[in-house]
């Protein structure tokens, strides 16, 4: 069964991770999609809010399509961000895709006691790590249906 086709435009990212290597590589592998992606990162949870609200520096950031969150973040973990964003009656409507190292089970328990739509344990291999992010790509981009950004219409 294939997937129902998108419509045409950009699909906006915001991948919210500190370590460096994860964030190049959650870019590699997305890079190989045929979708227009647009990764936006940020390597904290203040700098995330602040992407998300559209504060300096990020005045004219897109609202994203889709959030991949890490959990262990500096100034503002990744859990604090997720009760904010589900907080807010303006962003809650953003798919947010835990993707954190993290095994603990009261990690799994938080996230989605706070409303987070998924949670993915990141893999140490890198070819598991690859097709990890190629299964966020199919199911979040190409088989659900996500909401129609202000911007988009």
């Amino acid at each position: 069964m294939s997937a129902v086709p998108r419509t045409f435009r950009a699909v906006e990212i915001l991948m919210v991770e500190d370590n460096p290597g994860d964030a190049r590589l959650t870019r590699e592998a997305l890079r190989g999609s045929d979708l227009e992606l647009r990764l936006h990162h940020v390597g904290d949870g203040v700098a995330a809010l602040h992407f998300l609200q559209g504060h300096e520096p990020h005045q004219a950031a897109p609202r994203p399509d889709v959030v991949l969150l890490d959990l262990n973040l500096p100034l503002m973990d990744g859990r604090a961000v997720l009760a904010a964003i589900k907080a807010d009656a303006s962003l809650r409507s953003i798919p947010v895709i835990v993707l954190t190292t993290s095994h603990a089970e009261d990690d799994v328990a938080c996230a989605y006691d706070l409303h987070a739509n998924c949670f993915v344990v990141k893999p140490a291999d890198l070819h598991e790590f690859n097709q990890v992010l190629r299964s966020i790509e199919h199911f979040w981009l190409r088989t659900a249906r996500l909401p129609v950004r202000a911007d988009a219409t």
